[in-house]
């Protein structure tokens, strides 16, 4: 018997993970990992890094001989075909976004998901208009001085708030869909000179003809200038009526249930259709803004001279659009939702980079989808519906811009506004802003409907017009920021609602298939019965014919 201090000692050794298996240590170097993460997000690692490059190149190439201007058009022309290719999805993506989003909801959810939209666009555009006020009073970027050095500016039409207004309703019922896709309306004042009507007084037609060149000021008594207003159609998309169209139509589908099945489900598949393509676009797109940044920047004359000018009025602009979009937008999207903004802002950060290069909010609109839903999981009925509605009214850094560039050229002129003068550039910059998007040449006719409000002279506008290709990306990009920041806040608002929504409609589609299963076992059975039925039937004309046959033998037996 062995005793158990002879018993053999069994040592146990432990040996370090790392000596166990061939598998990566967890904590590996700063630089890998780093590697490792932009390999994943390579897109926008790209998409950075173009940005970077172009603008770089088009300083080195600034710094050259002048260039020719074809040579000038070549290095943006790989731009030019992106810009291109995001507004000819621009359409078929708002048509089937529109409609997929609403036709999954109620009346009364959509107008539920309408109303949160409307009041935060409304919220956010005032606070960042009043923010371009204060900053604009305080900062006083305008000096009568920087007039001189400037110069004169061109003349400029004068605008009617009035056809300004009228020409947004109308323009949100297009009489013309097909035409909507390409043309939209707007108000166009005429001035027609009435000769006298003796043709002797060689003095007169020399006033009417001098008049026509614009070589005096005042028409004589003999000739009279009477001014005539018409409509016409001017070249450009008419979102405003073609989302107001598309949105109906949604709804109306929501309403008809299963009879719309097919509808839905043709939409549904465009749209995915359209959001494959844009990711291939999206491959594209690095190439495409830093050809587009690039050219832009070389195509500038006098840069320095301009930065000099106008440095402090770009400073303004800049700084309100990043207190806006980086510290604003971001607060209020924590107040409502108690998450962390950054994050969010992270999901989002291709559709920034792309806004900046491509400066439009519309060209986009199929990244900022793609970001949402796929990296940010914010549901497509919400995006679908608050995303292209936003691309068109919400432009909050338009209405901070204008808000800078109104009070600008009062101080360029020396004009000192009133508290009332103040308050009507702020509501009508916000105003402006939200029906740019349905007026022709909407930079230029929102910023003289501002000017027009409050008698500032409007020819000052030109003047800015050298700074314009940097601020309308900036802007374009914060546009692109409270869209998306005003997504999220309306998912989180109406996530139980959505919820309940769809648990409504899988118990609705629990019972269509227990209707379903019910109606096949009842075809299931009256089949057996039947085949049952036939069997039996088999089985005695069998009976009977072995009967037949049996009866013929014996009667043969006997015959």
């Amino acid at each position: 018997m062995v005793s158990a201090n002879n018993m053999p000692k069994q040592v146990e050794v432990r040996m370090h993970d790392s000596h166990l298996s061939s598998e990566e240590p967890k904590h590996r170097h700063l630089g890998l990992r780093l590697c490792d993460k932009l390999g994943k997000n390579l897109l926008l690692t790209l998409t950075v890094f173009g940005v970077i490059l172009g603008a770089v190149c088009g300083g080195l190439l600034r710094l050259a001989s002048p260039l020719h201007p074809d040579v000038v058009m070549l290095i943006a022309f790989p731009g030019d075909i992106l810009m291109r290719m995001l507004k000819m999805l621009i359409l078929p993506l708002i048509i089937s976004s529109l409609i997929t989003g609403l036709s999954g909801l109620d009346a009364k959810a959509s107008g539920r998901l309408g109303t949160r939209a409307m009041v935060y666009y409304m919220s956010t555009t005032i606070i960042a208009a009043v923010l371009g006020v204060i900053l604009v009073l305080a900062i006083h970027p305008g000096n009568p001085k920087l007039k001189k050095q400037l110069g004169p500016g061109k003349k400029n039409d004068e605008v009617s708030s009035l056809d300004a207004f009228l020409d947004l309703i109308r323009n949100l019922f297009p009489e013309n869909l097909v035409q909507a896709c390409f043309q939209q309306i707007q108000t166009v004042t005429k001035k027609v000179l009435v000769a006298p009507p003796s043709d002797e007084d060689s003095n007169a037609t020399n006033a009417v003809i001098s008049l026509l060149n614009e070589t005096v000021t005042e028409a004589p008594e003999e000739v009279k200038v009477v001014i005539k207003k018409g409509l016409e159609f001017k070249d450009g998309m008419n979102v405003l009526g073609l989302i107001g169209f598309f949105i109906a139509f949604g709804i109306a589908m929501g309403k008809m249930g299963e009879q719309a099945k097919l509808m839905v489900e043709f939409f549904n598949i465009l749209n995915e259709i359209v959001m494959k393509l844009v990711i291939m676009i999206m491959w594209y797109s690095p190439l495409g803004i830093a050809c587009l940044i690039c050219g832009k920047i070389i195509a500038i004359k006098d840069l320095e001279v301009v930065a000099r000018q106008l440095g402090m009025y770009m400073i303004t602009v800049i700084v309100g659009l990043i207190i806006h979009g980086g510290i604003f937008l971001p607060l209020i999207y924590f107040l409502v939702t108690r998450k962390n903004p950054f994050s969010f802002f992270a999901g989002i950060f291709q559709a920034w980079i792309t806004a900046l290069g491509t400066a439009s909010s519309a060209g986009t609109l199929p990244v900022t989808f793609r970001c949402l839903e796929e990296n940010l999981g914010i549901d497509k009925r919400v995006t679908r519906f608050v995303l292209p509605v936003g691309a068109t009214i919400n432009m909050d850094g338009t209405a901070l811009y204008e808000a800078v560039a109104a009070i600008f050229i009062a101080q360029m002129n020396g004009v000192i506004l009133d508290g009332g003068q103040i308050v009507t550039v702020s509501l009508t910059a916000t105003l402006a802003s939200v029906g740019a998007a349905s007026i022709p040449s909407a930079g230029l006719v929102t910023m003289l409907l501002i000017l027009t409000a409050v008698g500032l002279p409007t020819e000052d506008i030109s003047l800015l017009v050298a700074v314009d290709w940097l601020l309308d990306r900036m802007r374009t990009s914060v546009n692109v920021v409270g869209d998306s920041f005003g997504a999220g806040i309306v998912y989180h608002l109406s996530k139980s609602e959505l919820d309940t929504i769809d648990s409504q409609h899988r118990v609705h589609e629990d019972i269509e298939m227990t209707k379903t299963q019910s109606i096949y076992d009842d075809v299931k059975n009256h089949r057996e019965s039947n085949s049952n039925q036939c069997v039996y039937a088999a089985h005695n004309s069998v009976i009977v014919d072995e009967c037949k046959s049996l009866h013929y033998v014996e009667y043969q037996s006997w015959v």
